[in-house]
C-alpha cells in the first residue's frame, strides 16, 4: 500500500477528528459538568463554556490537527508516517497519542491560549472563562489519551 501525501494527511486528520468528536452531546454535557464539579466552578459557568465550545472547538480542532500533521510531516520521514496510516487500531491510537503529546507542548500551550484569545475567550472579563475552556480542552485530551491507551492494549498484530 503506497499512499501519497494527501492520502496520508486525510487519514491522519480523519482518524484524530473522529476520536475528538466521538462524544455525543449528552456525553459532552456530562463531561463539562464533571469537569466543573472537579474544579469547583460554581454558577452557570458550565453553560457558558458549553455554549462556546461547540461553535469554536470544531474550527480550533481542525486548526490544531492540521498544525500537528504539518509538524509531523516536517519532522518524520514520509515512509515512517505511512506505516502508521494502515488503519490498524494500534496505529490509529499511536497517531492520536502523538497528537495529544503535540498539544501538550509548550508551543501549543501558547497557541491554544492565543486561539482562545482570538475567539474572545481571553482578555478582560473573559479570562476566567478562557481558563475554564483551556483546562476543559486539556482534561478532555487527557481523557482521550487514557481511553486510547486502554483501547489499544496489545491484542495481537493488525
Amino acid at each position: 500500500m503506497s499512499m501519497n501525501k494527501k492520502q496520508i494527511r486525510t487519514h491522519i486528520f480523519s482518524t484524530i477528528m473522529a476520536k475528538v468528536e466521538e462524544q455525543d452531546e449528552t456525553k459532552r454535557q456530562e463531561a463539562l459538568n464533571e469537569f466543573m464539579a472537579v474544579t469547583g466552578t460554581a454558577g452557570n459557568a458550565s453553560e457558558q463554556v458549553a455554549s462556546l465550545i461547540p461553535p469554536i472547538m470544531h474550527d480550533l480542532y481542525e486548526k490544531w490537527i492540521t498544525m500537528f500533521i504539518d509538524r509531523l510531516m516536517e519532522t518524520v520521514p514520509l515512509k515512517n508516517i505511512e506505516l502508521l496510516c494502515d488503519g490498524c487500531d494500534g496505529n490509529n491510537g499511536a497517531l492520536v497519542l502523538a497528537y495529544i503529546m503535540f498539544l501538550e507542548s509548550a508551543r501549543m500551550e501558547k497557541q491554544i491560549d492565543e486561539d482562545l484569545r482570538q475567539h474572545g475567550m481571553r482578555g478582560g472579563d473573559n479570562d476566567e472563562l478562557g481558563d475554564l475552556a483551556a483546562n476543559y480542552i486539556r482534561a478532555q485530551m487527557a481523557k482521550i489519551a487514557r481511553q486510547t491507551n486502554n483501547d489499544d492494549e496489545p491484542k495481537g498484530h493488525c
